[in-house]
């Protein structure tokens, strides 16, 4: 098992998936959300799942493409911290907005989200593009999730 965890697949896929089962864990989709007025361009409930599934796979690429591509421990280190960094926002973002239900302080939170992307994507630019590439759905996707983040709170506000 120990030698399991020295593996980057089986470390960056489990990460993934701890990121993706908390999140959705604390992810309801029920009559609050359902009560919320939301802009037209507001996807159907089904497509978030495969959307994310497909961030995810991403994310996992690129840690899987880039950590070869670390010349040195701290940067190993560096990698890791970001990504952690990110995760942690990626779950704050969906406490704030459905658990706590205050759509306007994760809007605040989701620039901070974006720019831990972007963060990962220049970290990445000098090591592998390709793993730099590899982040941009992500960045997209949560561009898009404030642009939604943004009309929500305009159509609903205020919060609390």
């Amino acid at each position: 098992m120990n030698s399991l965890f020295r593996n980057p697949i089986f470390v960056a896929v489990l990460a993934a998936l701890a990121v993706a089962i908390v999140g959705g864990a604390i992810t309801e989709i029920g009559p609050w959300y359902r009560s919320l007025n939301k802009p037209a361009l507001n996807p159907p409930d089904w497509l978030f799942a495969p959307a994310w599934t497909i961030i995810y796979a991403c994310a996992v690429i690129a840690a899987v493409k880039g950590w070869p591509a670390m010349r040195t421990n701290a940067e190993r280190a560096w990698l890791i911290c970001l990504f952690f960094f990110n995760a942690a926002l990626n779950i704050l973002w969906s406490a704030l907005f459905f658990t706590f239900r205050r759509p306007d302080w994760a809007l605040a939170e989701v620039v901070v989200l974006w720019l831990s992307v972007l963060a990962l994507m220049v970290f990445f630019w000098r090591r592998s593009q390709f793993a730099s590439w590899a982040l941009l759905p992500y960045l997209f996707w949560v561009a898009f999730a404030a642009y939604l983040n943004v009309k929500i709170v305009k159509l609903n506000g205020p919060f609390g």
